[in-house]
Order: C-alpha cells, then sequence, then structure tokens
C-alpha cells in the first residue's frame, strides 16, 4: 500500500511540473490582465482558446490576432487571459481582447 502511496505522489507531483500556470493549484480557474493600450476599451469582445489533455494534446489558436479577428477588432484596448485547468491533466486557455 505504501508503495502505491508514493507512486501516486509521483505522478501527481510530476504532472504539476508541467503546468503552464504562473499559480499551481489542484484546480485553476482565474483570469489575469496581459496588456492594455491607450484605445478605448470599446464595446467589442473577442475570445480565442486552446486545450490540452496531459500537456501532450494540444489544440487550438488562442492567439491576440485570433481573438481580435472573432471578435471584429481592429483597435484592441485590452487582453487578457483566462485559464481553467485540472491537476496538469486538463487545461482551457482563453484569450479575450476588447476594443473598437
Amino acid at each position: 500500500m505504501k508503495k502505491i502511496a508514493i507512486i501516486a505522489l509521483l505522478v501527481v507531483s510530476g504532472s504539476l511540473i508541467g503546468c503552464p500556470s504562473v499559480d499551481v493549484a489542484a484546480i485553476d480557474l482565474s483570469t489575469r490582465p496581459v496588456a492594455a493600450t491607450g484605445a478605448p476599451v470599446g464595446s467589442k469582445v473577442g475570445q480565442a482558446e486552446s486545450i490540452n489533455v496531459l500537456h501532450v494534446f494540444a489544440q487550438g489558436d488562442r492567439g491576440v490576432q485570433a481573438a481580435a479577428k472573432a471578435g471584429g477588432i481592429t483597435k484592441i484596448a485590452t487582453v487578457d487571459v483566462q485559464s481553467f485547468g485540472i491537476l496538469g491533466i486538463f487545461g482551457r486557455y482563453t484569450t479575450i481582447v476588447t476594443g473598437e
């Protein structure tokens, strides 16, 4: 039983090493500011997201340009990143852009 507990601890610890989030947490649901310009915030919002599973499989374009295009934004005011992750097993990352 002790060997199983040690192996489980090593697996969980190893999965946390590769977490792209700044804060290492069992469950992460946070929004962080990335950038702001002098442009007015405006009424348009664009989002782009990507997902990853076990830090082995990843899919999606969460770039600022993709988010701006999705929202029809040509003048970017703010950029935020929202993350949702569970123990490094699953992660969803969203770039949120506001502007006109």
